[in-house]
């Protein structure tokens, strides 16, 4: 072990004593670590093992609100998430606020939470903060120390109003940030910083007993094992944390809102139909009704959407490319068809102009739709309202970082907050309003029987 790794190990060993103090019971272990890549480039890394993700934590009605630094302010990965929960959990009826701002820490956001964020009273929050307050340098304890204490002040905060959490650690960083000035280091001197204030802002979730999204991990793997699987070269890079190094592009947006939407712990059961062939009988699943069914081919008429994506698959900057770089589809976007009543055979599906051919064994045991169709009768109406999602966020930015923050405001904040929610209430209604009902059609054909 080089001096370097002791004093990052004697680092967190203070630390951890400091923030739990000497009136904590103490507990022994266990001691466990995340699993590590057989890889160079993990080596100097032994992340904590994050702890398991929990129930559901929304209920019907929520308000979240989704608070981090330009990352956040992207409008990538929180535009996915209001989509996600807009378009695949409707029954939730969850609204959602995006709250990023660009350059800041925690402690910025701490002294703009009261005005910015509670002033709509959420009821459910995420956190996205660490690649700023790393300060782009090697790890110390004081900054440590400085971490902890900010994001855990703003999770008491939140405790106060009776807000439910998820503190989410900050990403991996592909490129030494060249826009600042004070950067110092080396990228893996970054990453190595980024890691502990990842595994800092986990023990803030568990000592606070609030939920933890862990976006570093399996990001900083995503960023090395992705290139490979994806054919990248040097002229055609795959750049998981985005070409600056900082800001992922859509695919690792799409990580980031896994990440957040698994802590917020939906189960991804989107829709199941049970067909049975030979008597002629389907069932389907909440938010799936069955209409006309007709020999080999039934209609249903579905309001909950599965997750839908575009792009090309080997295109860093493409939410279908950020669905291979995590479980998204087995995790959250299970929308299965089961038949029954068929006999042994290779089968050809057709679900909406795209045709596909299984086994009648992969058939019976059930497929997923949602990863099977990449394109499929629910692509564009999620579109629909992935568009509707992004103008009202667009709104949003410009109401708290323009309207919130000007002078009209510090003369009458009241009748800005008013003025401006008669703007946005058009842009939310239009969201909730995107989800239609959406007819589709599965037809069955047996290739044996030619």
């Amino acid at each position: 072990m080089n001096l370097r790794c002791i004093w990052f190990a004697i680092g967190l060993i203070i630390f951890v004593s400091v923030v739990f103090g000497e009136n904590t019971k103490v507990e022994l272990g266990p001691y466990l670590y995340e699993s590590r890549p057989d890889h160079e480039a993990f080596r100097g890394f032994n992340p904590r093992k994050a702890p398991p993700v929990g129930p559901l934590l929304l209920v019907p009605g929520d308000r979240l609100a989704i608070c981090g630094d330009s990352i956040t302010e992207q409008k990538m990965y929180s535009r996915l998430i209001e989509a996600y929960l807009t378009a695949c959990t409707p029954q939730l009826h969850v609204t959602l606020r995006q709250l990023g701002w660009s350059g800041e820490k925690t402690d910025g956001f701490l002294r703009r939470m009261e005005q910015d964020c509670l002033t709509f009273k959420p009821t459910v929050a995420t956190l996205s903060y660490g690649m700023n307050d790393s300060r782009y340098r090697p790890f110390d304890i004081n900054n440590g120390l400085w971490y902890g204490d900010h994001y855990r002040a703003i999770v008491q905060r939140f405790k106060q109003d009776g807000v439910r959490v998820v503190v989410g650690s900050p990403g991996s960083a592909g490129k030494i940030a060249t826009w600042v000035k004070s950067r110092a280091g080396t990228l893996e001197q970054h990453n190595i910083h980024l890691c502990a204030l990842r595994d800092i802002a986990m023990g803030v979730a568990q000592s606070e007993g609030v939920r933890f999204a862990d976006v570093f991990w399996p990001m900083y793997q995503a960023q090395f094992l992705a290139p490979q699987q994806h054919g990248a070269t040097d002229e055609q890079p795959y750049l998981v944390a985005g070409n600056d190094g900082i800001h992922p592009g859509w695919a690792g947006q799409t990580l980031m809102a896994w990440a957040f939407l698994r802590a917020l712990g939906l189960d991804g059961e989107i829709g199941l139909i049970a067909w049975d062939l030979e008597r002629g009988i389907v069932d389907a699943s909440e938010g799936h009704q069955v209409g006309v069914v007709d020999g080999n081919s039934i209609t249903l008429t579905s309001t909950r959407y599965p997750f839908c994506s575009q792009g090309n698959q080997n295109d860093d900057n493409s939410v279908r490319s950020g669905l291979t770089l995590v479980p998204f589809d087995e995790e959250l976007n299970r929308f299965l068809l089961r038949l029954s009543g068929i006999p042994d055979g290779t089968f050809e599906l057709t679900w909406g102009d795209q045709v596909k051919r299984f086994s009648a064994a992969r058939l019976r045991e059930g497929i997923n739709l949602a990863a099977e169709f990449r394109e499929n009768p629910f692509s564009e109406p999620f579109a629909v309202v992935s568009e509707a999602v992004a103008r009202k966020q667009a709104y949003e930015t410009q109401q708290i970082k323009k309207e919130f923050h000007s002078g009209e405001a510090k003369a009458d904040f009241e009748s800005v907050v008013a003025r401006t929610e008669a703007i946005r209430q058009p842009l939310a209604d239009a969201v909730a309003e995107s989800v239609r009902p959406v007819t589709h059609r599965l037809s069955l054909r047996n290739v044996n029987a030619d």
